[in-house]
């Protein structure tokens, strides 16, 4: 494999709506079974480097250790009213960090995923992977990856991450503000306190996962060019705020609380998307703004002398018009974008092979599909 072109996936940070992401992958494995005539091809057979925030954090580390697409839409499907546990009155207004929803049930269908002992640096990873985490005491972005020369991921360091539990770092990522409280993590003789990744900027983690794998910081050192890396990110979906009117609820601190993860993830996935599709040569992609366009073809052809990376974002647009573009006019885009809609699952699948149906394309991946995967 070490002359062939390199793949990254990326998903994105969206709670409950990960079930799109989960059936634009299933597509995507079946692509690639249809081309290598393999039923039991799983997307870590063909993914070098798989990152993920939140939502698409759990899903990333179960790809990561080999779980197949549908074994992973069981998880959710079995497990995802049970993950949202709704919190006593005391902790959801009586501490430090109020929440909606209690951790244990969630912490407990982790361990159950990954194995309470399988850590980051463990074999059982098949690729590369990336979880991203916000430090609440450093107040800053971890992206963590198992990457073996990473300065942290020394054996010989105290205190390396590759120690840490794997399904502690996704229950980190997964700690959105105001639903879930934070995760504490002991890392050398630190107390170190998370919350969920998608209050970064790498909600949509694409572009950070580009740069671990190319900087030489990092050490990973992959070639760069539109023919050596191929990186594929999949959105839960994006959406505009339209306000009739500025009230005394909206204008409420209570109101802003429980929609600033929101805010920040819609606001941090459009600003990533925009920069990889500048920096790659985007080959599909839903329109960023009426404005720009979607950047493919001479819209985005001189933006940097020679094009990084091969793109494509698959994401849909959460509004009325959007779900029209996917025949789905009859969703309320008011009840799938909430990031607890657990129950709007069958609706959040029916986006997600509807999106997949009409985005995911073949001659999407040319030149990336090696004759042999490893």
């Amino acid at each position: 494999m070490s002359g062939q072109p390199k793949k990254i996936l990326s998903l994105d940070g969206g709670g409950i709506r990960g079930l799109v992401t989960i059936e634009v992958l299933a597509r995507i494995e079946k692509i690639l079974r249809d081309h290598y005539g393999n039923e039991k091809m799983v997307l870590a057979d063909y993914f070098d480097f798989i990152a993920g925030t939140s939502t698409g954090a759990i899903i990333s580390a179960a790809l990561a250790i080999g779980m197949s697409v549908d074994d992973i839409r069981h998880f959710y499907l079995d497990s995802g009213k049970d993950m949202f546990d709704r919190a006593s009155w005391f902790a959801r207004v009586g501490s430090l960090f109020g929440h909606k929803y209690n951790n244990k049930k969630l912490a407990q269908k982790l361990q159950e995923v990954f194995g309470e002992e399988t850590t980051l640096g463990s074999d059982r990873l098949k690729t590369l992977l990336m979880i991203v985490t916000h430090n609440v005491r450093t107040d800053s972005p971890w992206p963590i990856t198992n990457n073996p020369y990473a300065k942290y991921n020394d054996l010989n360091r105290k205190g390396c991450n590759l120690h840490i539990p794997l399904w502690q770092l996704v229950r980190a990522s997964t700690a959105a503000p105001t639903y879930f409280p934070p995760e504490k993590i002991r890392i050398d003789d630190n107390d170190f306190v998370f919350v969920d990744g998608g209050i970064t900027p790498f909600n949509n983690p694409a572009l950070q996962a580009f740069i671990t794998a190319t900087l030489n910081a990092y050490k990973v050192n992959w070639p760069t060019g539109k023919d050596k890396i191929l990186l594929v990110s999949i959105g839960t979906g994006n959406h505009a705020i339209n306000l009739p009117e500025l009230n005394s609820w909206t204008s409420s601190l209570l109101y802003h609380a429980q929609n600033i993860p929101s805010q920040l993830m819609n606001s941090a996935q459009y600003q990533q998307d925009m920069l990889c599709r500048i920096f790659g040569d985007c080959r599909t992609g839903h329109e960023l703004d009426s404005e720009i366009g979607t950047l493919q073809g001479q819209l985005g052809e001189d933006s940097v002398p020679e094009k990084l990376f091969t793109y494509l974002r698959y994401n849909f647009d959460m509004s009325n018009k959007g779900l029209q573009a996917l025949e789905l006019e009859h969703l309320d885009p008011e009840q799938i974008k909430r990031l607890d809609a657990v129950d709007k699952m069958q609706e959040l699948q029916e986006i997600g092979r509807a999106l997949a149906q009409l985005e995911v394309k073949p001659e999407h991946f040319a030149g990336f599909l090696p004759p042999q995967p490893r």
